[in-house]
């Protein structure tokens, strides 16, 4: 770890690695060189964790999600490592910038959202906490898509971002393991002439592991991200038949078929081929990780008995379901264990995470789509529903109502299998990702559970790592508080409170907004060089940057900014805050609205920035291609958090607590976990509006009707009009059409019955941030008082109360060829 190692590896993995020298090298070299430089130093850690785990036999929590979202690696293992700036003192040597050579790396794409983003932060505290763990996932090839804006509309670019390759990745082909798909199944009796079921698969996908190495901060813990990428079978890799009829495409049909399940994140499941395609993705990786655990586990143990003492398994909501049938198959089928014991050790291994209160998000598989591609599953699905649906029988004799509202199959509209309720079934836990929405999911969402099994609910309000979203990404704010501090808040995120006792700190006070302008100016210096507009850091940075979705109402934002546009219009001179609206988000490449909801953005923006009438008071910018690195420059810089979804809707949000980590004030409904962060800002730090999630229940029980509100609100018709009237589409009056019906005839997501507190609350902010003094108290104070939304926290409850696992102190030991195992001659 000494500096004078360091530029040594570094120029020798750029000579033997990158086969360059220095007079040769692009800037991606460098990157390279300098990957596997910080990567060596892992891979001791991480090689002395795995045999610690494997010598001590400890209980691994075990963490599968479909989604990973970890940003780039590099800068976040220079943190967590500890070397950054003697990385920064060796690259300057070399006559390099180290922020150039952290731009080179491309983010990886294995997540779209906050379900991804929450897995890497788990991660990231699992390893800081000392926690023995694995994440599984899928190795997708290309991830969702990168976004472009073209004439205003979002274009879907693949993003091949394993062009060059991935330094972080260990490949291991030796600890491959093949999954099964469709074919049909047949009983035989055993030796002891019970009866028993094999699975004869249509055909076999090999499953390839490659592992991440993921370290905590300030600890030698590295665990393992395991990603699996599918590759076609040995006797279907290649068809020489058909190759020598001619035939080339069928002599790699079978190969392409196969390898297209770990190909892209979420594909399109508008057709029969996307949903097919989904499930194939979610049984693969499931089946590969659980074959991969009950492999490591029997080298240690003589049965699979006590499996679920040694494994602790996270389902991240219902994409990996699957895996509660897939373990009761591997026990039952391949390993010969009667179904009690096996149902028994299933129950005890999983907890099931929620993440949705909308119903058309729970997951659901037509039943024929689910037997033709996994017969034996719906086999053990039905087997497992009959013996619950008995005991619901003898339970509740006179509620046979009860059958069908917690059966696992449904049978309207479409007989279909209903995840969550499997995962329900076959979990020992239950947990929402806020206090609103674990409390939503026992009152609503899955009541009928929370009544037979009210001890199985738990709430785990997320959280997100401070080291990134603090610590590498506003690194100014970071060494200001550790100078008041010292280092322990970066582990113990509650010791930020102490910063209060600089609250009338004139000096700090300077600091601190200092800190926010210079952060300003560097994502004022990202607009003008990508989107070509010049925006004022002096201006209010009001800002929604998060998945395109009705629910989460970027639309009632743009009907904010058209009602400051028409009071400008209406008298130039008014008085109005400067304000720089920023968005940022992706549209699922099927979802037409929220697509049209960006081509708003941006006709809005087309017009307002260029209106002399304006000048400069209003700004509008959609920043294309959100990610990590992305949120990583927008968060620090962030004036105002718009945290503005439907109440009831939004499970938690991790970006709100990004946000007021690095000091912005949330303008938000009591909705997920704005909640919390309101009251751990206190209430007059935080602009709260908007119907509550009991007030938009009973509003919908008595026929909203939003056409009253357009009709009785000057101010909102206003604002329509100008919309509909193709004001913002050069004429168009079509364009926009979907989006003004969507709200005068449905409005399902209430933005007209929210629109005036909206605007109004929003006229308190800006008289809030005319006085700097305030706001200032303001943004430290939601700054200092995030401790509650550390990951650290979060995942401290899931090993103490789900997964009852321990941490593991990891020795490092001194590097020398005989401690590896290898002979050294005399």
């Amino acid at each position: 770890m000494s500096k004078e190692t360091l530029k040594r590896a570094f120029a020798d993995n750029l000579f033997y690695l990158q086969g360059k020298y220095q007079a040769w090298a692009t800037p991606y070299d460098y990157y390279m060189a300098l990957a596997y430089t910080v990567r060596d130093r892992l891979l001791h850690r991480f090689i002395k964790t795995m045999s610690t785990y494997f010598e001590q036999n400890v209980k691994v929590v075990c963490y599968l999600s479909a989604e990973f979202l970890m940003g780039r690696h590099l800068a976040n293992n220079l943190v967590n490592l500890g070397i950054y700036e003697d990385i920064q003192e060796v690259v300057a040597s070399a006559g390099l910038n180290l922020d150039d050579l952290l731009e080179q790396e491309h983010d990886p794409g294995l997540g779209n959202g906050g379900l991804g983003r929450l897995a890497a932060c788990f991660l990231d505290s699992l390893a800081t906490l000392e926690v023995p763990a694995i994440g599984y996932g899928i190795r997708y090839e290309f991830g969702i898509f990168h976004q472009e804006i073209r004439d205003g509309w979002q274009a879907e670019i693949p993003d091949k971002w394993l062009r060059f390759g991935n330094p972080w990745e260990i490949p291991h082909l030796e600890a491959s393991v093949q999954v099964k798909f469709g074919g049909h199944t047949e009983t035989y009796r055993d030796d002891k002439g019970r009866k028993r079921v094999t699975w004869v698969a249509e055909r076999t996908v090999t499953a390839i592991p490659y592992d991440t190495p993921v370290p905590g901060y300030n600890t030698n813990t590295v665990n393992p991200l395991r990603l699996w990428r599918a590759e076609a079978g040995e006797e279907q890799d290649f068809n020489f038949d058909a190759f020598n009829a001619g035939d080339y495409d069928g002599a790699v049909a079978s190969k392409m078929s196969s390898e297209t399940i770990s190909k892209v994140l979420y594909p399109n499941d508008n057709t029969p081929q996307g949903r097919q395609l989904r499930l194939e993705q979610q049984y693969f990786f499931v089946s590969a990780s659980l074959q991969d655990m009950i492999r490591n586990h029997l080298r240690i143990h003589p049965s699979l008995e006590n499996f679920h003492e040694h494994f602790a398994v996270q389902l991240n909501d219902t994409h990996p379901a699957v895996s509660i049938a897939e373990l009761m198959r591997l026990l039952v089928d391949e390993h010969g264990m009667d179904w009690d014991k096996a149902w028994y050790i299933t129950q005890k291994t999983f907890a099931y995470t929620n993440h949705t209160l909308l119903p058309e998000a729970l997951e659901k598989w037509a039943v024929d789509l689910f037997g033709s591609l996994l017969p034996r599953h719906l086999e053990i699905i039905y087997e497992i529903n009959f013996r619950f649906l008995e005991d619901i029988k003898t339970w509740f004799p006179k509620q046979p109502e009860l059958l069908g509202h917690l059966s696992i199959i449904a049978e309207y509209p479409e007989k279909s299998v209903r995840m969550a309720h499997l995962a329900c079934i076959g979990s020992h836990a239950i947990n929402g990702v806020a206090a609103l929405h674990t409390q939503l999911l026992q009152s609503d969402t899955l009541k009928d559970f929370a009544a037979l099994w009210p001890e199985k609910f738990i709430n785990k309000t997320n959280g997100v790592t401070p080291r990134r979203w603090i610590l590498l990404c506003n690194r100014r704010l970071a060494n200001l508080i550790t100078e008041k501090i010292g280092g322990d808040w970066l582990k113990d995120l509650s010791q930020m409170r102490k910063l209060e006792a600089y609250l009338n700190d004139q000096e700090f006070r300077r600091r601190w907004r200092e800190i926010k302008y210079a952060n300003k100016q560097d994502l004022a210096a990202y607009i003008w060089k990508h989107n070509d507009i010049e925006v004022d850091p002096n201006s209010m940075f009001d800002v929604q940057v998060k998945r395109m979705h009705e629910y989460k109402r970027q639309l009632l934002d743009v009907l904010h900014i058209v009602a400051l546009y028409n009071r400008i219009k209406k008298n130039p001179n008014v008085s109005i805050t400067p304000r720089t609206f920023i968005f940022g988000g992706k549209a699922a490449p099927g979802y037409f609205m929220a697509k049209l909801v960006i081509k708003l953005i941006n006709s809005v923006a087309e017009i307002v920035n260029k209106d002399p009438d304006v000048r400069g008071r209003l700004k509008v910018v959609f920043l294309a291609n959100f990610n990590v690195s992305l949120g990583e420059k927008i968060y620090p810089a962030a004036d105002l958090s718009e945290q503005i979804s439907t109440a009831g809707k939004e499970a938690s949000g991790t970006g709100n607590m990004k946000f007021a980590m690095n000091g912005a004030i949330t303008i938000g409904t009591l909705d997920g976990a704005n909640i919390e962060i309101r009251e751990e800002a206190g209430e007059e730090n935080f602009f709260l509006f908007g119907l509550t999630a009991e007030e938009v229940a009973a509003m919908k029980a008595k026929s909203y009707n939003p056409m009253y509100y357009y009709l009785t609100n000057p101010d909102l018709k206003a604002v329509l009009d100008r919309i509909s009237s193709g004001y913002f589409s050069h004429g168009n009056q079509e364009m926009f059409k979907p989006l003004i019906d969507s709200l005068l005839y449905d409005d399902q997501y209430m933005l007209l019955a929210d629109f005036q507190a909206y605007v109004d609350c929003q006229h308190e902010v800006g008289k809030a941030y005319a006085d700097q003094e305030r706001w200032t108290t303001m943004s430290i104070l939601n700054s200092t008082r995030m401790g509650k939304f550390s990951s650290d926290r979060t995942i401290r409850e899931y090993v103490t109360e789900i997964w009852k696992a321990k941490p593991v102190k990891i020795e490092l030991e001194e590097y020398s060829q005989e401690k590896a195992g290898l002979r050294v001659p005399s």
